[in-house]
């Protein structure tokens, strides 16, 4: 990591999952993550998939403890949330480090993932869901 960028320019980077969406804040001289003003513990909570799940790109790269992000999310539920952050997380490194590519795309963390809820269809409860048929 040669090639770290050390200037004053401000690393931002946006990640979408389903109907969340992320902005990150790449902070080169503290080391927490600060979610919605909330630290990254306190905004997950006890679901530690979800905040395992937003931080990967963090562990992937053994940067946990060097970098710290401001993130904003918006949208969508708790693992939409996660995976929007990780998306943003991920593509702030690489904008950080070029160098950190080739580990964060092998683990497949530079994908947006295309997945969205199907939406409803007339004459049904739900996407595909359908009434209890009766036979009288």
């Amino acid at each position: 990591m040669e090639n770290l960028k050390t200037d004053t320019k401000l690393i931002s980077a946006v990640g979408r999952r389903k109907t969340s969406v992320a902005v990150a804040k790449l902070k080169i001289d503290t080391t927490d993550i600060v979610v919605n003003g909330k630290s990254i513990d306190e905004y997950f909570g006890n679901n530690i998939l979800q905040k395992h799940n937003a931080i990967s790109p963090l562990l992937v790269t053994n940067l946990k403890n060097k970098i710290g992000f401001e993130i904003e999310v918006d949208g969508g539920g708790i693992t939409g949330q996660a995976g929007a952050i990780k998306l943003a997380i991920a593509r702030a490194l690489v904008e950080y480090d070029p160098n950190l590519r080739p580990v964060l795309k092998n683990h497949r963390m530079l994908k947006r993932d295309p997945r969205m809820v199907e939406r409803k269809k007339p004459g049904k409860p739900k996407a595909r869901k359908s009434f209890q048929w009766t036979k009288r």
